[in-house]
């Protein structure tokens, strides 16, 4: 697992309050095609996420598909979008697929999988501790998507067969990133905010995320 290029990032400003005036400014009317608050199924929600997602990142010629199977990125072809396909048809799965695809840059969106190298359930520690150093700020970010959503977040560390690793020292580290993107000592990727932003428009009344709404006893 290695990181090539960063994607833009924005200041936490932008993310948790005013909106930045670089990106398109939507009216509620033009982002919410349906009204998430009727949505009562895992199912229905999927859909929504997909016409939205969609919607809202179309000038990045990206869709966001359901896969029968495990997650995989495929990048624009000459005949087709890029796609970020999710698994299983899960929501919690494409918003972790949309998180790692924020934090990509140009150069990463042009590979297969965003230029990723991935060792399959099963990876010793040396392998756990190296997957665990790349999903921090994925699993950070997906958590402020999930809370936009309202909808509850689990961090993953995805290695059933093999060696798990500190489960509580990871949940501190996506903890502490996240507190870093409140504070500005992080910045958020340009699109990670974006997302954030159309999402609280349709779920939140554009009402933006607050520190209190993430403690780390939330991650047990």
């Amino acid at each position: 697992m290695h990181l090539l290029q960063p994607q833009l990032e924005v200041t936490t400003s932008s993310l948790i309050g005013t909106h930045s005036t670089s990106f398109p400014v939507l009216a509620l009317d033009q982002v919410q095609r349906a009204s998430w608050q009727k949505l009562t199924t895992e199912s229905e929600q999927v859909d929504w996420l997909i016409l939205h997602f969609n919607h809202w990142f179309s000038h990045h010629n990206i869709i966001l598909v359901k896969g029968d199977f495990e997650p995989e990125y495929f990048p624009a072809t000459f005949h087709q979008a890029a796609r970020i396909q999710f698994a299983h048809g899960f929501f919690n799965s494409a918003l972790h697929e949309i998180s790692h695809w924020t934090i990509a840059g140009e150069k990463r969106r042009l590979l297969p999988d965003l230029g990723y190298w991935y060792a399959p359930d099963g990876r010793s520690a040396e392998q756990q501790s190296l997957f665990e150093q790349v999903e921090i700020k994925p699993q950070a970010i997906e958590w402020l998507f999930a809370t936009a959503f309202g909808r509850k977040f689990r961090v993953s560390l995805d290695n059933l067969t093999g060696d798990s690793g500190n489960g509580q020292q990871f949940k501190d580290h996506v903890f502490a990133q996240v507190q870093r993107y409140f504070s500005g000592e992080a910045k958020l990727p340009r699109d990670a905010a974006h997302f954030i932003y159309c999402i609280c428009l349709c779920t939140r009344n554009g009402s933006p995320l607050q520190l209190n709404e993430f403690k780390r006893e939330y991650l047990d």
